[in-house]
């Protein structure tokens, strides 16, 4: 298995260009679209159809009365077009009561554009520390050659939070890939320089995760407004909800 890590959104406009074909993604988003996209998919949301444009979010929904309106611009719950949307990007707002069997039509600033960035790819998966090890096994079950790690980013700029995680994932799948006697004889896991930078990241970080997440220009915003403020101690668990989280050909996340 060969990993590479996209560790800021300035590189997202070359995948463009790459055949991704025989490449599994997995988009970090941690604070918070991914982890918001695991929470509602948890707790029974139907779908998620991840768009870029809140215009797009209002056709939708003018077309669709029953489909949810989530999402957010700089952090906050969106209001356009004279409408309220129905939730915003805190995964604490996706209650079962709120979301099951519903489906979420959701935009938000980085998350929404990193994904459709990976749409002609062999498989996407959105993942976050709530689910990180479900992605992790998923991927070592379907053996996949190329695997892309995908960080939003904050703004046009890298986000700690994501380097983070990827580089969590990248210590998983090499301790999985070791203990698995079908590959045992293969060398696991090939890391990039940035897999290898987010990895090391990593390993400098985990025994004080929120400390160093904390830090971040992310975790600063949300800290700031205390109606949002528990939302990154609630990101930063690790591994409760025991799914995975897969855009499939129609560009909607669903359980895989």
């Amino acid at each position: 298995m060969k990993i590479e890590t996209i560790l800021t959104p300035a590189e997202l406009p070359a995948l463009a260009q790459r055949d991704l074909r025989a490449t599994a993604c997995v988009v970090f988003d941690v604070l918070r679209a991914t982890s918001t996209f695991v929470t509602a998919l948890h707790h029974g949301a139907k779908a998620i159809i991840p768009i870029s444009e809140i215009a797009e979010a209002l056709a939708i929904k003018k077309k669709s009365p029953d489909v949810l309106l989530g999402g957010e611009r700089n952090g906050v719950r969106i209001s356009a077009g004279g409408i309220d949307f129905d939730l915003g990007n805190s995964p604490r707002e996706y209650t079962p009561e709120k979301v099951h069997g519903k489906t979420i039509v959701t935009t938000t600033t980085n998350g929404t554009r990193a994904l459709r960035a990976c749409a002609n790819a062999q498989i996407v998966l959105t993942s976050s520390f709530l689910n990180l090890t479900a992605t992790a096994e998923f991927l070592r079950q379907k053996d996949f050659e190329n695997v892309l790690l995908v960080c939003a980013g904050t703004g046009d700029n890298k986000a700690d939070e994501d380097i983070l995680a990827a580089g969590a994932l990248c210590e998983l799948l090499a301790g999985l890939l070791r203990c698995d006697d079908r590959t045992a004889q293969r060398a696991v896991p090939a890391l990039s320089d940035s897999s290898q930078t987010a990895w090391r990241a990593w390993v400098e970080a985990k025994s004080n995760l929120t400390g160093a997440i904390r830090r971040s220009k992310n975790a600063r915003r949300l800290l700031a407004i205390p109606d949002l403020h528990d939302d990154v101690a609630f990101c930063l668990q690790r591994d409760i909800f025991p799914l995975v989280a897969k855009m499939e050909a129609d560009g909607v996340i669903r359980t895989g």
